[in-house]
Parts: C-alpha cells; structure tokens; sequence
C-alpha cells in the first residue's frame, strides 16, 4: 500500500516538531542558565580577535575606499592591478591610523596626565581656596547687613554643598587613576587579541567582496531569495545608516575637540588638552554631548582660574552654535533622517538599555528601525489605495504647517 502525503499536514506537523524542539531547548538554557552563560562566555572569549577584527576594518573601511576608489585610481591613472592597488590601499590605510596614533600617545595622552596629575596634587590647595572663598561669601553677607536667618542657612546649605562635592570630587579623580592604570594593564595583556584583531582585519579589508557574497550565496542557497532580498536591503541600509552617521560624527568630534583646543589657547585658560578632549569625546553624543561636556570642563577651570569659567562657557556655547548650526549639517546632513524628538527619544531609551554605548549607537539604530516601520507603514497604506503623506491625515482644525 502506496503512502501518500498530505503536505498541509505534512508542513503543520514539522512546525510543530520545531516548536517542541525550541522549547525544550528554551528550558534546558533556563535549567542550565549559568553554565550556559559560562559557555557562552568562553565563545566571546574565542571570538573576541575576530570582533576586534571587524570593528578595526569597519572604522578604517571609509579611508580605504578613499585610496583604493578616488586617489590611487587618479594617482595612476587606473594602470594598476586592482589586487595590487586593493594592497597599497590598505598599507596607506594603516599608515595614516598609525601615524594619528602616534601624535595621540605622543601629545595628546601625556598632556592629559600632566593636567589630572596636577589637579589631584593642587586639590588640598582648591579646597583651602574654596574655605575662603564661603568665608568671604558669608562675610559679604553680614556686611550687607543681610540679617534673615533663613537666607543665612540656605547660603550656608549650598556652599557647604559645594564643598562636599569638591571632596567627592577629589575622591573620584584620586581613584580613577588606579582605574586607568588597571586599564592600562587590562590592555597590556589583551595586546595578543589586538594583533590578532589587526591582522583579521586586513584579511576582511582585502577580500570584503568576496566575504560578503559567500554569506549571500549562503542566504540563497538556504533562504527564500524574496527573504534574502529583504535581508540585504536591511543590512546596506544599516551600513549606511551606522557608516555615514559615525564616520560623519567622530569627524565632527574631532574638528570641534581641535577648535576648542585652538580657541581655549588663545584665551589662556587652563588644563587645555584635557578639556578639549573632554568636549571632543563627549560631542560624539547627540543634543546631550555639548552639555556634557561643558560640565566637568567648567568645573576644572573654576577650580584652577574661577575668574575664567564664565569666558569658557560663552566660549563653548559659541563653539556648539557653531557646530550644531553650520558644521554639523553640513558634515552629517541628513544621516538619520529623523527628528531632534526622536533624536532625543534614542538616546534616553538606548542609553538606559546599553548604557554608555547606547548613547553612541541609539541614534543610528533607532533610525533604522524608524526606516524600516516607516516603510512598512507607506507599502501597506500604498497597497490599500491610500495617500503616504503624513500632512493628509491631519485634521481641518489641528493643519501641519510646517
């Protein structure tokens, strides 16, 4: 008797399959939670070369095509073999990362050294000066002839505040230079990983093509090609996303860290190298970088030159004008193509899911995924006969004007 299958029951009865089987292995990993956690950590461990690896080449990646796609092709005039001139492009690559860091550990990194290492022993000598600055304050006031006991103590509660900080202060900065230093260690022995990440990441540079389309003939071979179609469009448009809005970014960052470092050595301000790389780092940060960076700057020049402080804020405010309405646009233009209140959405809800890396990648991955609902929503408003403009849908009494 000849068998025959039934492929509706046939396709519910392996889904089925599937789903018991994805279930117990749910269980088991909750069972096991903390010895799969382990093994989960030893692959990262193993990987972490290869993570290294791609995150090396995908930063250096914009300055090789720039050799590889524009100078050498017009250097040469196109008379060199693509293989020979995909080689040169990645040794001019590692020439310009390696030369930019050995001005950053020549000049920059000793400078900052210096500057943390002379606050924390002029501290004591802050605090002494920060005593007689309250002392003169509450002195002022009896001259004055302010005599309200309640305005007295609420003077007295914030400058003794003030003074707390600056201990707390102290405190900070005197225990993260053991941090750095064990930092540093953690980085002398990670050396092996790094010369392994360097390494993969010139075997990626070199052949990315063909990387990329083994794993998309892998897809095809065992995906739809409607699914791989879609998953490509996914992927180009996160490396766009993601490329364009952190090379863009890092490059804002350190034109407007220079600028700074240019503008507080004219006005003679303290602690310069310090502080420009604090504004630098923390401009990578959209709408909250500039805040957070004029912070902590502000803080250690009111305690080495308080008579500065308010030059350097006007001086930042004025830098962060310059950069937020003609140097950022003009740099990274359109990048996300979403708004400052979704800019700002990103950040607060990614920045308390990942942390500090949630406020560098929360902006490009939130506009991705806004990208992506966004033509969700047009495909199906389209499919349905309906308009795709937002404007349409607002009502007579509350018009979208601008």
């Amino acid at each position: 008797m000849k068998f025959e299958w039934n492929k509706k029951y046939t396709t519910v009865a392996i889904y089925s399959f599937l789903v018991i089987v994805a279930s117990i292995l749910f269980f088991t990993i909750l069972q096991n939670f903390s010895g799969f956690s382990n093994y989960a950590s030893k692959i990262l461990t193993l990987l972490t070369p290869f993570i290294y690896g791609f995150v090396i080449a995908y930063i250096l990646n914009p300055i090789l095509r720039m050799f590889d796609r524009k100078l050498l092709p017009w250097m040469t005039k196109d008379r060199i073999k693509p293989k020979h001139r995909r080689m040169l492009s990645i040794l001019l690559t590692y020439v310009v990362a390696i030369l930019f860091l050995i001005v950053f550990f020549s000049f920059v990194i000793p400078e900052i050294v210096t500057s943390l290492t002379g606050i924390v022993t002029k501290f004591p000598d802050y605090l002494k000066t920060a005593e007689q600055w309250i002392a003169e304050i509450f002195t002022a006031v009896e001259a004055w002839g302010i005599n309200d006991i309640n305005i007295q103590k609420i003077l007295q509660t914030v400058l003794l505040s003030f003074d707390e900080w600056l201990e707390k202060g102290y405190q900070i900065i005197k225990e993260s230079l053991p941090m750095l230093l064990n930092t540093t260690k953690q980085l002398a022995d990670g050396i092996m990983n790094i010369i392994l990440g360097i390494i993969i990441s010139v075997y990626l540079l070199m052949s990315k093509e063909k990387f990329f389309a083994q794993f998309k003939k892998a897809l095809y071979a065992l995906l739809p090609a409607k699914s791989v179609e879609r998953s490509v469009y996914i992927a180009h448009k996160s490396h766009v996303t993601f490329s364009g809005f952190i090379n863009g970014k890092l490059l804002d960052s350190l034109i407007i860290g220079i600028l700074c470092f240019i503008g507080m050595t004219l006005l003679k301000m303290p602690n310069v190298m310090l502080i420009s790389v604090i504004v630098g780092v923390t401009n990578v940060i959209p709408y909250f970088g500039p805040f957070i960076g004029a912070i902590p700057g502000a803080l250690i020049i009111l305690l080495t030159d308080p008579a500065k402080t308010i030059w350097f804020l006007i001086f930042i405010l004025a830098l962060q004008q310059f950069d937020g309405n003609i140097l950022g646009p003009k740099i990274l233009g359109e990048t996300t193509g979403i708004s400052a209140f979704w800019v700002i959405f990103a950040i607060v809800v990614f920045s308390g899911l990942l942390g500090v890396l949630g406020m560098f990648i929360g902006v490009p991955l939130f506009a991705v995924i806004y990208t992506l609902i966004r033509e969700y929503i047009d495909a199906r408003l389209e499919k349905k006969g309906l308009s795709v403009k937002t404007a349409e849908y607002a009502s007579d009494k509350h018009k979208i004007e601008f």
